[in-house]
This record gives structure tokens, C-alpha cells and sequence, in this order.
């Protein structure tokens, strides 16, 4: 159950980013993980020409990858955390949403693997996202993973845009386990069967109906049982 309103929305904030000195390894790359997942859920979008907002979505996927790992080795540098804040600021308070409006579909399909299995938010964000990409790109799409690939990680377009867009998938995961040292499969987390997966997909399915790519509940089990 959850609730949602523009009255929860405070009129100003105080963000004190030495307050996030504390936060422990785990969390500082899960929290970095779900910043950057709530920008995924923007910057994927079908409304054509959202330039700005593109362009905004990969300054702060940068700004994540640059500081998400200097924060995790020196959790009291105030550059680091002050710039993940700002970003999570920034990919939460729906200015990247604002015209380039779709259905979020990874979020939903997440919160299923913390309900049933009680495992931490960011880091099944982190698990789902690669395989996600690998399932989402086709011939439609495939035009805006060159976009992600070769702004956001720097790959360069070999020409052939299928093979640049995985680059940039690959790019996903080995930062998110390499450098974020996050689980890259539901296995490190525990998750070994999949006996609950066909309730969650389910009930994933009935909430994202037009996110970026269409996903039935089938489509939903062929991504928990790709990420095993």
C-alpha cells in the first residue's frame, strides 16, 4: 500500500550533506543505485524531443558515477556527498518527469522482490536493471541506448548501433559491481527459487501498464528468472 500527493511536497528543504556521513557502504551504493534508477525511469521515455530533460537526466547519471564511488572509499568527503545529495534531490522531485511523462516500470517490479524476500530496494534496483536494458532494447529502442551509451558512459559508436548500445548495458553492470560492489544477480541476495514469481509478476504487471516498454506478466518472469 502506498500514498502519494503534491500536499506531502514541503515547501523547502535543508539538505546538510555531512548528515550522510554515516550512512553505511551498503546503503550509500543502494541509495546511488535507486538515484540513478530513478533517473532511468525518466530518461527512457516514448515522449519524442525531451532534449532538456535528457540532457539532465545524463548530467546526473555522471554526477553518480564520478561520486558514487569516492563516497563509498571516503565517506566523509563532503564533495562526494553533497553532489549524490543534490543529485537525489534532483531525480526525485519529478522536474525530470515534467513533460516527458511515462508509466515507471522498474520500481514496480522491484518492490515485489523487497516485499517477498525482504531484500534491500537499491540493490534489487541494481540486480533488475542490466537485464532490464538487455530485454528492452530492440529495433525501437535501440536508437536511445546508443544515446545512453555514448553520452553517459562515453562509449564510442562503432558503427554498428546494436553492438554500441550493449557496450553501454555492459558499462551498467560492471560499474554497479565493480565499482558500487552491489549484487549483480538475485542469488547473492538469497534469491535462489523462484516459487513466488508468478504472484509478483502479476502483481507488477496490473501497475506499469504504459512504461517504456510494454511488459506482461510473462515478460516480468523472464526478467526475475534472467536475473537468478
Amino acid at each position: 500500500w502506498s500514498a502519494t500527493s503534491d500536499c506531502f511536497k514541503p515547501r523547502m528543504s535543508i539538505c546538510d550533506p555531512s548528515y550522510t556521513y554515516t550512512v553505511p557502504a551498503k546503503q550509500t551504493a543502494a541509495g546511488t543505485a535507486d538515484i540513478m534508477s530513478h533517473v532511468y525511469e525518466c530518461y527512457f521515455t516514448n515522449v519524442p524531443d525531451g532534449f532538456f530533460q535528457a540532457r539532465l537526466c545524463e548530467a546526473i547519471l555522471k554526477t553518480c558515477i564520478y561520486y558514487g564511488p569516492i563516497a563509498l572509499r571516503e565517506p566523509n568527503n563532503y564533495s562526494a556527498r553533497a553532489n549524490l545529495l543534490w543529485s537525489s534531490c534532483w531525480a526525485m522531485n519529478g522536474l525530470l518527469w515534467e513533460g516527458a511523462e511515462v508509466r515507471w516500470g522498474l520500481h514496480a517490479i522491484e518492490h515485489e522482490l523487497s516485499a517477498f524476500y525482504n531484500i534491500t530496494h537499491g540493490e534489487g534496483l541494481a540486480i533488475l536493471t542490466p537485464k532490464w536494458m538487455e530485454l528492452a532494447l530492440n529495433e525501437k529502442t535501440v536508437d536511445k541506448f546508443v544515446e545512453y551509451a555514448v553520452n553517459v558512459w562515453g562509449v564510442s559508436f562503432c558503427g554498428d548501433k546494436f553492438k554500441t548500445a550493449k557496450a553501454g548495458i555492459e558499462q551498467t553492470q560492471k560499474f554497479f559491481e565493480g565499482e558500487m560492489h552491489l549484487p549483480t544477480t538475485l542469488k547473492e541476495v538469497g534469491i535462489t527459487e523462484d516459487i513466488h514469481f508468478e504472484e509478483m509478476a502479476e502483481k507488477a504487471a496490473n501497475s506499469i501498464k504504459g512504461s517504456y516498454i510494454p511488459m506482461d506478466k510473462d515478460m516480468i518472469i523472464r526478467l526475475y528468472r534472467a536475473c537468478l
